[in-house]
């Protein structure tokens, strides 16, 4: 039988148990594997698979050594055929349908902040799946656990990824952006210098979760209000599901909360400015999030709002987490005109910048 392309086997089941929200340490398994082999000439790989010697490398254990083996002879790897077998279910059709129609996520992170890999890893995750754009967003300074990006850490960052633009596939770029953080008294984490030169700015509450109905809308609203904000994150800031004792998710360096509850503000008046100003209301498609419940997404589309499906993607395998956010879009009736990572990428930037 013709060999299969081990690295690609190896990567694949890392993408893979990143989108079934598999614990981190599996993951770099693979990944770290992958990464060692591909760093090795093809024959040298081929011979310490012959000797039993593939463990020897730093990164290769027994069970990625053994998917090597398998994808040399030409066979699926067993871990792979098993991961495959074990995949979700299909969408239904509005849900697909919806899917189907999203051009780019405008919510990812990479190693830059509390993201486990590198943006071209991300980058190329998400020409895989179809992506005509990705909005790098990485946190702001203030969020010190996830590693926030200082100024002159994001110009660095803007420089590297015009260079990443520069050698990937044609039809496809990273668009320029940030989850910045709304601090307490509503203003935006970062240089207003540095805000006017993203291509998208997506704004969070990550702390005061727990401040009161009426300080919690005063905040919000002035986010809303500031003409550098184009998306609204994870508005309620709640966390539904729980993850194993001790276990992060893959990718995610900074520490979540098993679980927590929504924080209270006034939505009718949020959602009513965020119509009134363009901002887009995200439908997070994290698994643990779910974030805004469905009530709020039905609330939000009678306000007249805009929506960007997001995967919040910390790792390249959640990037395929867009189909969660899908389902609940669909099941509250959002139509995909009003979701505006439907848009190809110049139209999403103009309609930023239009905003600034």
């Amino acid at each position: 039988m013709t060999a299969r392309d081990p690295v690609a086997d190896l990567r694949r089941i890392a993408f893979l148990l990143e989108r079934a929200n598999e614990a981190t340490y599996r993951v770099r398994a693979f990944r770290s594997a992958a990464n060692t082999l591909a760093g090795l000439p093809a024959k040298e790989v081929v011979e310490r698979a012959r000797t039993g010697k593939l463990t020897e490398l730093a990164g290769v254990g027994d069970v990625t050594a053994r998917c090597v083996v398998e994808s040399l002879a030409g066979e699926e790897p067993v871990y792979l055929r098993r991961l495959v077998a074990t995949e979700g279910a299909d969408l239904d059709a509005a849900a697909t349908a919806l899917r189907e129609a999203l051009r780019g996520d405008c919510h990812t992170h990479s190693d830059w902040s509390d993201g486990g890999s590198p943006i071209g890893e991300m980058a190329l995750a998400a020409v895989e799946l179809g992506h005509e754009y990705l909005v790098l967003t990485d946190h702001s300074p203030r969020l010190k656990v996830a590693r926030g990006l200082t100024a002159d850490r994001l110009r660095r960052q803007l420089d590297q990824v015009a260079a990443i633009n520069e050698a990937l596939p044609r039809g496809f770029r990273i668009l320029t952006g940030i989850e910045v953080d709304i601090l307490a008294d509503g203003s935006l984490d970062q240089d207003e210098e540095l805000l006017a030169r993203l291509d998208v700015v997506v704004g969070s509450v990550h702390s005061g979760l727990n401040d009161d109905r009426a300080k919690m809308t005063r905040r919000m609203l002035t986010a809303v209000a500031n003409p550098h904000l184009d998306i609204l994150g994870h508005c309620t800031g709640r966390m539904v599901a729980s993850r194993p004792a001790g276990v992060k998710g893959p990718g995610d360096r900074a520490h979540r909360p098993r679980t927590r509850a929504e924080s209270d503000f006034d939505a009718d008046a949020v959602f009513a400015a965020c119509a009134e100003h363009g901002v887009a209301v995200e439908i997070n498609s994290r698994p643990e999030r779910q974030d805004p419940p469905k009530r709020l997404i039905r609330r939000a589309l009678e306000a007249g709002c805009r929506f960007a499906i997001n995967t919040d993607a910390h790792a390249p395998g959640q990037l395929d987490w867009q189909r969660f956010g899908c389902e609940r879009a669909a099941l509250c009736g959002v139509p995909a005109d009003r979701v505006v990572n439907t848009w190809k990428a110049d139209r999403l930037v103009r309609w930023a910048r239009t905003r600034r």
